[in-house]
């Protein structure tokens, strides 16, 4: 029985298969490997066999390639295992009061808007403007200076002693700081209403009816 002779560079297809990003050869699997494999060695040239060290570099080539496939799957059901978790546990916070750093929020007549200041050391005064979606100055509240976070809540009286109706109101924040005004930072509370998660991998998105969609990462306190 003859033996077909194959050429120096046909003994190299194995090597650039796997490396290869063009046309059908990106496809190939693990089986196609050790068939191609397989096939070289049955047709390999007696008289210039295949290089042992270019063998065993298309062995560690599969060796890696399958690697990398294992580890892919793993990774994939890891991250869907993950999700499902994370789904579950931040289902639970439907019904809970949150606090974050955020500057306006919807009002709703009879319902006090509340929140905190973050009251920077030696703060000898604090003054809150609540102010109309249009800028209007509609309230001034002053808050204690104590270091920290310092609570306030508006009950919708305006500085006129009338009642604000349903909106969306800023509240920025005043503190004088050895003589000086220095801003601080304002925090409002909100209640969850339902969760978002982002399958993509983006995190979760608590949806609030005062300060609508804020992500988990992003809540200071959760009452």
């Amino acid at each position: 029985m003859s033996t077909t002779p194959v050429s120096a560079s046909h003994s190299s297809v194995l090597p650039g298969a796997a490396t290869n990003t063009g046309g059908g050869i990106q496809g190939l699997t693990s089986a196609d490997f050790l068939t191609l494999m397989t096939t070289q060695l049955k047709n390999q040239d007696p008289l210039n066999p295949t290089d042992s060290n270019q063998f065993l570099s298309q062995l560690a080539q599969l060796s890696t390639v399958s690697g990398i496939t294992s580890m892919n799957t793993t990774m994939t059901n890891l991250s869907s295992s993950l999700l499902s978790s994370q789904a579950l546990s931040s289902a639970t916070l439907v019904g809970h009061g949150i606090l974050t750093a955020v500057d306006s929020a919807h009002y709703t007549a009879g319902a006090p808007l509340s929140g905190a200041v973050q009251v920077p050391d030696g703060a000898s005064s604090i003054t809150l403007t609540i102010t109309d979606a249009s800028g209007a100055v509609v309230r001034h509240i002053t808050a204690s200076p104590g270091a920290g976070l310092q609570p306030f809540s508006w009950d919708g009286t305006t500085d006129s002693g009338s009642a604000a109706q349903s909106g969306t109101y800023s509240v920025g924040v005043s503190a004088i700081v050895n003589g000086r005004n220095q801003a601080a930072t304002t925090l409002l509370n909100g209640t969850v209403t339902s969760v978002t998660l982002d399958p993509a991998g983006g995190g979760v998105t608590l949806n609030t009816p005062e300060l609508g969609p804020i992500a988990l990462s992003k809540v200071n306190q959760i009452s």
